[in-house]
């Protein structure tokens, strides 16, 4: 029985070459590439489910879209603008906001809110939220930075990361560093468990049980790390670390260490020592830049999995916990990759500089 909806579809060259066009997009507009499909399928003859059945559609489907071209030829296969609520912030009022939000600050308060703004220039809390959004501003955040004024800062990025890019034969690169006092903290009352709905909950003060200080060795090939615990933070406990290095490189590797500049690293003991034991070599950090050293991010990961919600009644637990999470990361390790080369960090500490220094701060 033949369908009396089904239009006739007759096209020109031009509508045709487009058509094609639309219909063999691979990713993007893929409604249009499937009305597209139809259209073709139509002029091609045969009723609205005949084509349904070629194309594996609906015939509803078929209809909808042959007449939507008979009718508006290529136009009516494009979208319709989708009926909703006029626009009732002009461009205006939406540089206002975005210009008091960057060059102003209110007076009773170093930095805007949704709610001072909107009091501000008129508008509701919501539409603030939405343009600064939109915009990517976030008056409610502060981050901080800090520049080395080391005289060697350009010499010292290009030795270590010329350590991390390309490490020296037949040896070990260690980022060494020391997380002192790490407080073994006591809750003052018990921790309620998470339940459906309630986050684990501690209360807000605590009991200090004492500090422990943690020497550690990042190896940045393996990421393995090598720690030791100590009371004191002194040349002598860092003498002591040293030696367990010693102990734990194979003799036949050089030992090349990543540090930055604390005095117990340089006092004439340490100088001696390394005398003694010429295959380790001391590669310094700049000030200020303790980014640069690897073990770091290591240390950070320590602090966010275990100390940061740990209890320890005792600083004997805190160590046993501690040396417990080491012996747990060096059974599975994940080393860290460098991929910046010097040149590039100097480069981006060179546009920030030029971009703070015409702040007009």
């Amino acid at each position: 029985m033949p369908d009396p909806y089904a239009a006739v579809v007759v096209l020109t060259e031009d509508e045709r070459a487009q058509l094609e066009a639309w219909s063999r997009r691979p990713k993007s507009a893929q409604s249009l590439a499937q009305r597209s499909r139809i259209v073709l399928a139509s002029a091609d003859g045969g009723t609205n489910i005949e084509v349904g059945e070629r194309l594996g559609l609906h015939r509803s489907t078929i209809r909808k879209w042959r007449n939507r071209f008979v009718l508006y030829r290529l136009d009516g296969l494009l979208d319709e603008p989708r009926p909703g609520r006029p626009r009732t912030i002009t461009d205006e009022q939406v540089e206002e906001v975005i210009t008091k939000t960057l060059e102003s600050t209110p007076k009773n308060a170093t930095h805007w809110s949704t709610r001072s703004m909107a009091a501000e220039v008129g508008l509701n809390q919501t539409a603030i939220s939405r343009i600064w959004r939109a915009f990517g501003l976030q008056p409610h955040r502060q981050t901080t930075w800090k520049l080395s004024k080391d005289p060697l800062f350009i010499d010292k990025v290009k030795d270590v990361v010329g350590l991390y890019l390309n490490p020296p034969e037949r040896a070990v690169v260690l980022c060494v560093d020391e997380k002192t006092q790490i407080q073994a903290l006591d809750r003052t009352a018990p921790i309620f468990p998470m339940m459906p709905g309630v986050p684990e909950r501690a209360s807000h003060d605590y009991k200090r049980n004492g500090t422990s200080s943690l020497y550690a060795a990042l190896d940045i090939t393996t990421g393995k790390v090598i720690g030791q615990l100590h009371s004191r933070q002194r040349a002598v406990e860092f003498k002591k670390f040293l030696v367990t290095i010693d102990k734990e490189v194979p003799a036949d590797l050089d030992v090349h260490l990543v540090l930055d500049n604390s005095s117990t690293h340089k006092t004439p003991a340490i100088q001696k020592w390394l005398l003694a034991h010429p295959r380790f070599v001391l590669h310094f950090t700049p000030t200020s830049s303790s980014w640069l050293n690897l073990v770091e991010r290591w240390f950070g990961e320590l602090t966010m999995k275990k100390l940061r919600r740990g209890t320890h009644h005792s600083v004997r637990d805190l160590n046993a916990d501690i040396r417990s999470w080491i012996e747990n990361w060096n059974d599975n390790p994940r080393p860290y990759v460098w991929s910046k080369t010097a040149d590039q960090i100097l480069e981006s500490i060179s546009k920030y500089c030029s971009r703070i220094n015409g702040s007009g701060h």
